[in-house]
Order: structure tokens, then C-alpha cells, then sequence
């Protein structure tokens, strides 16, 4: 089948491509977890269809093509041929039925964010930009039950109700993040990761730490949310760079 043929006979070709980039720009970034964790993408208005990556596979070869397509109100997508990772379901299925504002979630063990995740107090202060992004902008889950089936994934979905709480740090587990699309939400992971980094890093000098006051935290994170196009153009050169090493992921 060629190119061409492929993508007038799968549906949300464009939303496939772009949710493809960031499976192999997560594994570029060393934030994967080899054949485990999980993105999704809603493609229709209720949210509660949506794309996600295939049971086990490495993110180093997802493609447009292979990812999945899954209602989240289908009580036998578990029982059907190429089910979906289990914890996966449990958690992106009942996020995507209970949130229909989380368009796109991804979420990863990654290390900055997952040390940040295991220490007594995972809350991240205002010391920079990158943390200030996220100022009244996540929520800590401190009740981690074990693996993600269907009731942990409906606890953490009831989490995120408050469309303004756009990351969840996972206690003990991880990090969660939604977004309106692939872009939007790969660009928050990104400097969550990046955040979670420089936190850890100045804790481990054990100096004192330049917290910035609520006023500034918040003017900084709403001229973030603020700014033009930053997680467009992001995603938009990370695909110029897979386009011109030959990357499949478009296929």
C-alpha cells in the first residue's frame, strides 16, 4: 500500500503523525520507559475516542499507523484482538470518559519527575521560569494504590475534574499530563521534566532556595500560557528533524 493509499484509509491521519512524533521524541529524550507507559489523543468532540500507542510496544517504533484506535465506553475493548496495555486502559480509558477537557494525556516514569514524585513533599516551588510554569497548575496525588487498572485509573481520573490542574505528579509513580493536542502536551511534559530537574539539582546543593512570591509565580505561568504558538513550533521542528533523518514514524 503506498503512502499515499495509507492515509486515505486511516481516519485522524494528521492527529496519528503528530501524537507518532512525540512517541519518538520521548524516547530521544531518554523519558520513556522502555515498552511501557502511555500516550492518548481524543479524536472526537465528547473525548471519549481516542488514539493510543499499541500493548507493548517501544516507543522507538511507533508509527501514525499502528496506533490504536479505542472508545473509552466499550466494555469489551479488553476482551478484543490487539487489546490495549491493561494499566493503560485502566488509566487514559477512564480519563478520557470522566475528562472530556483532557484532549491529550501522556504520562511517563521519567526521572526528574519521578524523584520529585517519590520524595515526602512532591510539590514544586516557584525558583525559575521552567518551575513557575506550573504555579497552581498541578495536582499531587498522594494515595498511589499499585498498578493503574480500571479502579486506580477512576481514582486518578476524579483528580483531574478542575480543567486548570493540567499535570499530576503521581506519588511513588510518576507523571501525568493532559493537554489540548499532541503539541500542547508534549511541550508541558517537556518542561515539566525540565522543571522537576532544576528543583532536584538546587535541593541537592542544599543551599537556600530563591522562591519566587505568589504574584510573580502566577503573572509568569499566565505569560506562559500566554505566549504564541511555543508548543506548535516545538512539535513543528521536531518533525523537520525525524522528516530529515528518514524517521518512519509518518508511515
Amino acid at each position: 500500500m503506498t503512502a499515499t493509499n495509507l492515509r486515505a484509509n486511516i481516519d485522524h491521519w494528521a492527529e496519528r503523525v503528530d501524537l507518532a512524533a512525540t512517541f519518538r521524541w520521548v524516547e530521544r529524550l531518554n523519558m520513556h520507559e522502555g515498552v511501557a507507559n502511555h500516550f492518548s489523543l481524543a479524536v472526537n468532540p465528547e473525548g471519549t475516542q481516542f488514539l493510543m500507542n499499541p500493548n507493548q510496544m517501544h516507543f522507538a517504533r511507533v508509527k501514525a499507523s499502528n496506533l490504536l484506535l479505542l472508545d473509552a465506553n466499550d466494555a469489551e475493548v479488553m476482551n478484543q484482538p490487539g487489546a490495549p496495555d491493561p494499566t493503560a486502559w485502566g488509566l487514559h480509558g477512564s480519563i478520557h470518559r470522566h475528562c472530556p477537557h483532557a484532549r491529550c494525556v501522556m504520562h511517563v516514569h521519567s526521572i526528574f519527575a519521578t524523584v520529585l514524585a517519590s520524595l515526602a513533599d512532591s510539590t514544586l516551588p516557584p525558583i525559575d521560569q521552567n518551575t513557575a510554569t506550573f504555579y497552581d497548575r498541578y495536582v499531587v496525588d498522594e494515595e498511589f494504590g499499585g498498578l493503574a487498572f480500571e479502579s486506580e485509573g477512576e481514582r486518578c481520573a476524579s483528580m483531574l475534574s478542575d480543567p486548570k490542574k493540567k499535570v499530576m505528579i503521581m506519588g511513588n509513580h510518576g507523571v501525568l499530563v493532559i493537554g489540548s493536542d499532541p503539541a500542547d502536551a508534549f511541550n508541558r511534559l517537556y518542561y515539566f521534566e525540565r522543571a522537576a530537574e532544576t528543583y532536584i539539582r538546587a535541593l541537592q546543593t542544599g543551599q537556600r532556595l530563591r522562591v519566587l512570591s505568589e504574584e510573580v509565580a502566577e503573572k509568569t505561568a499566565q505569560e506562559l500560557e500566554d505566549y504564541p504558538d511555543q508548543a506548535e513550533a516545538h512539535l513543528r521542528e521536531i518533525k523537520v528533524l525525524l522528516d530529515d533523518e528518514g524517521s518512519d514514524y509518518a508511515t
